[in-house]
């Protein structure tokens, strides 16, 4: 048990083990939704002239392993409470490369997993290859402004949130509005329902947390599946999955996709591409999985981490580059597998807020994920709005951080304001880091100016010359996000 317990980090004056596991599960419950929206989104389900919904269940088990994984890499490597799996975005960024509407032609399944490969691989460089002992991703990190990464917490919690809110159908498009909230006045129990299952889940998890229940988000997360049940709410439903799980399997390891097979699709139809191809789009498409899956880890970590009290006295998240490795590591075992980017999940949040704190908790997590596998129909009847509960609970939990957004100046509270606002507005991680760094770096630049032609002008004998204190590490980040944001993935 010593030996265990020193493998996963778990330190009993830290915690219990009671709590690592309640921990490991609330983050499943509040993850398990992207088991079967995974397939769905990377095989462009949702469009009705797919034709790749031969490949549901070895994506769906790709997407189970890939979390299994990656997970696991949390923590026995990394020891810390963070879990992955397959992140949204990215899948739908397959989607578009299979079906055609993201460089403007279509990519066979396994290109579509070289490319996700390569940007693994890239992101793993980065990781390892180091400059003076420091790795060049925690350069970067430490490149970016104090005032973006003080707000990136609190922009995290706002995302986690509002998928939460978003998912259990309490906010929606406005009449009129861009968003609004649903209108309970409408009794339309079809659209009500899932509100108020989370609502209930919610409001279980705040009462009891007030008293310091334990375990009081997997209790919340019962208390809503359990009112869904309740005929006139109508919410929770068996899933009817198919519990067959060796049929999966055989067409998972089938090794050819046209037998279902998405193990290793990498190599026996990866690098087989169409005559024509643009090279440039193709490592375009590399680039920009790289750098969301970076910046979206690098946010996700810093926000967990903070609400964890995990984080080094110059504000870097503990082993924060050993987080980066794992993370790259799953993203291109997961490729291997036949899945999108695995990347961490804001979601980890849910467990730590219930008392997550090491690697036991990432290790309940990843057995689950394995278990899933089998016990599909089971995971599947849980209701998204039953696991949102947690990710408002989360959104709550994460916003007592906004006590250290720094505010003092223009320089700073408008970065900390983009990095904020934007990742639940613009629902993305890396588009609030991005707008905050940009928005930094521009301000700077015009300060700095200005000063330079006072300082020129002036006639002053003790005049001080003003002192360029921007990074060259920034400025190449805030390069490549104006490429992200500005410049067309085909081209």
């Amino acid at each position: 048990m010593k030996g265990f317990a020193k493998l996963v980090g778990f330190d009993k004056k830290q915690t219990s083990v009671k709590t690592e596991i309640v921990s490991g599960v609330v983050t499943f419950l509040a993850m398990a939704y992207i088991l079967t929206l995974n397939p769905l989104l990377m095989l462009n389900l949702f469009d009705p002239t797919s034709q790749y919904g031969y490949l549901y269940s070895s994506v769906f088990v790709a997407t189970a392993l890939g979390g299994f994984i990656g997970t696991l890499l949390m923590a026995i490597y990394a020891k810390l409470p963070l879990a992955q799996a397959p992140g949204l975005g990215l899948n739908s960024m397959v989607g578009g490369l299979l079906g055609g509407s993201l460089i403007g032609f279509s990519l066979s399944f396994g290109n579509a997993m070289l490319l996700v490969f390569a940007s693994g691989v890239l992101f793993l460089l980065l990781s390892i290859f180091r400059i003076h002992g420091v790795s060049i991703r925690e350069i970067i990190y430490k490149a970016i402004p104090e005032s973006v990464r003080r707000a990136i917490s609190v922009g995290i919690g706002l995302f986690i949130a509002i998928i939460g809110l978003a998912n259990a159908g309490i906010v929606t498009a406005g009449d009129g509005t861009v968003i609004g909230m649903v209108k309970f006045s409408s009794w339309n129990m079809s659209v009500i329902g899932p509100a108020l299952v989370c609502l209930v889940g919610f409001f279980v998890i705040a009462v009891l947390s007030h008293f310091n229940v334990k375990g009081a988000v997997i209790i919340g997360i019962i208390a809503a599946t359990l009112f869904g049940m309740i005929p006139a709410v109508g919410v929770t439903k068996w899933s009817g999955e198919s519990w067959k799980f060796w049929e999966h399997f055989q067409g998972f390891f089938s090794m050819d996709t046209k037998e279902g097979g998405t193990f290793l699709a990498v190599f026996t139809e990866g690098f087989k591409f169409e005559a024509g191809v643009p090279i440039m789009s193709l490592i375009m498409v590399v680039i920009t999985f790289c750098m969301v899956d970076m910046f979206d880890t690098m946010g996700t970590c810093v926000g967990c981490c903070s609400a964890a009290g995990l984080m080094t006295e110059d504000g870097v998240p503990v082993r924060y580059n050993k987080i980066m490795v794992a993370d790259s590591v799953a993203t291109a075992v997961g490729s291997l597998l036949g899945t999108s980017t695995v990347t961490t999940f804001v979601e980890s949040g849910a467990g730590i807020s219930a008392g997550g704190k090491t690697g036991l908790t990432a290790f309940t997590t990843a057995c689950l994920f394995l278990l899933s596998i089998f016990l599909l129909p089971l995971f599947a009847s849980i209701p998204g709005a039953a696991a949102a509960s947690a990710l408002i609970w989360v959104g709550c939990l994460m916003l007592k951080g906004v006590k250290d957004v720094k505010v003092d100046s223009v320089k700073d509270f408008v970065p900390s304001f983009l990095t904020i606002a934007m990742m639940p507005f613009g629902y993305s991680i890396t588009t609030g880091i991005g707008l905050g760094i940009l928005s930094y770096v521009l301000i700077a630049i015009c300060d700095y100016l200005v000063k330079l032609i006072q300082y020129a002008v002036s006639k002053k004998e003790d005049k001080v010359k003003p002192v360029w204190d921007l990074h060259v590490v920034l400025l190449v980040v805030a390069a490549l996000f104006i490429v992200y944001f500005f410049v067309p993935v085909s081209f």
